[in-house]
């Protein structure tokens, strides 16, 4: 199996993960070793399972998966992104301290793992032949690394998204709103102009 190629697909489908993982941070009042463990394992369980999805479903379920991931994505990071601006805009007109949240919610927390990991079920179609994970347990050790790698590259995002929110306490939920809006227009342009 070649593990290169697999740790390096495994980072570039962490990426979406990491940059909400720092989002996550900077919006989040007081960041404590728990609060990363539970975003990091939520993303890197999504990370992990999609690609799992993907794999069972198949070839027969690769066009369908490939038609709409990019839509789910952009619908979910654009909710959250839309509902997080006007939370900030109506707590400054209430004048209650905006900009920082005290935790995230589980179906928040659900809803950016499946907008993140969406386009992992396609990758769990073509893994096989892209790694050589020809036999069952390889594609279980693969899964398992994607996860891992997607968990520790999102553990490390909530802390360094921690230090921009301190910097921009007053800002961060608008801005992590906006950050979560372009990413799911990034996801969206990319499936749609060039994955042709």
């Amino acid at each position: 199996m070649d593990y290169v190629s697999l740790c390096g697909i495994a980072v570039g489908l962490a990426m979406d993960a990491f940059a909400v993982s720092i989002t996550n941070g900077a919006v989040t009042r007081r960041v404590t070793p728990r609060f990363a463990f539970k975003v990091a394992l939520c993303f890197g369980l999504f990370q992990a399972g999609m690609p799992a999805a993907g794999w069972l479903v198949g070839k027969a379920g690769e066009s369908i998966i490939k038609a709409v991931d990019h839509w789910i994505a952009l619908i979910l990071l654009s909710y959250i992104g839309i509902s997080m601006i006007a939370e900030s805009h109506s707590k400054k007109k209430s004048g209650v301290e905006c900009g920082r949240h005290d935790d995230i919610s589980a179906k928040a927390l659900i809803m950016l793992g499946v907008a993140t990991s969406i386009d992992a079920l396609a990758t769990g179609v073509i893994l096989p032949s892209a790694v050589g994970a020809s036999t069952v347990p390889l594609m279980l050790i693969s899964i398992f690394l994607i996860g891992i790698i997607t968990f520790i590259i999102s553990y490390a995002g909530v802390y360094i998204g921690k230090k921009f929110g301190t910097a921009c306490a007053g800002y961060a939920e608008t801005v992590g709103g906006i950050v979560l809006i372009a990413m799911g227009i990034k996801i969206f342009i990319e499936h749609m102009f060039f994955n042709g």
